[in-house]
């Protein structure tokens, strides 16, 4: 389901303008991975870790954790434990086309909720040192969620004009 499909009456203006704009950016992002083979996804042909597939997989398990977090806060978003060591790669087990797949369902059950959710209702952030001790509403976690997946679109981006030329803008 995309914005687009979402009954009107449920999507406020803030919530269209909200979710048209991840959109874009995750477009952005699988646009980066467009005609590459499965052993470009995973190459890092730049200074970082970073491969193009590991990207997609990374933003992926960020967001469905954040939307955890939109549903239940803190509680809910620790409930399954992040792989950190494969978190940036695709293993030997996992394709390009299953990890986009995969995204393109995260994408659509991440619009469906923020369709039911309240943009208001607020939960305390999980306790990390990189967090303060404050709440954050959906509104803040569906703007981080933008935040994280243009990042990693700009990182895409680099890493695939560094592969074979392509940009996704210019």
């Amino acid at each position: 389901m995309t914005t687009a499909t979402l009954s009107a009456e449920k999507l406020s203006a803030e919530k269209t303008d909200l979710l048209s704009t991840l959109a874009k950016h995750r477009g952005f992002l699988k646009y980066t991975v467009q005609g590459i083979t499965e052993e470009q996804a995973r190459e890092t042909p730049t200074a970082s870790a970073l491969s193009l597939g590991g990207l997609i997989k990374h933003v992926r398990t960020v967001e469905e954790s954040w939307m955890r977090f939109a549903v239940g806060g803190a509680e809910l978003m620790e409930s399954e434990q992040a792989d950190w060591e494969n978190g940036f790669r695709l293993t030997s087990e996992e394709s390009l086309a299953d990890t986009l797949a995969a995204y393109e369902e995260t994408a659509r059950k991440t619009d469906a909720l923020i369709a039911e959710l309240d943009l208001d209702t607020a939960h305390p952030l999980p306790e990390a040192p990189w967090f303060a001790k404050e709440s954050w509403t959906v509104r803040r976690v569906l703007l981080h969620l933008i935040a994280e997946t243009s990042q990693h679109a700009g990182h895409a981006d680099i890493i695939r004009e560094t592969l074979d030329g392509q940009k996704t803008m210019g």
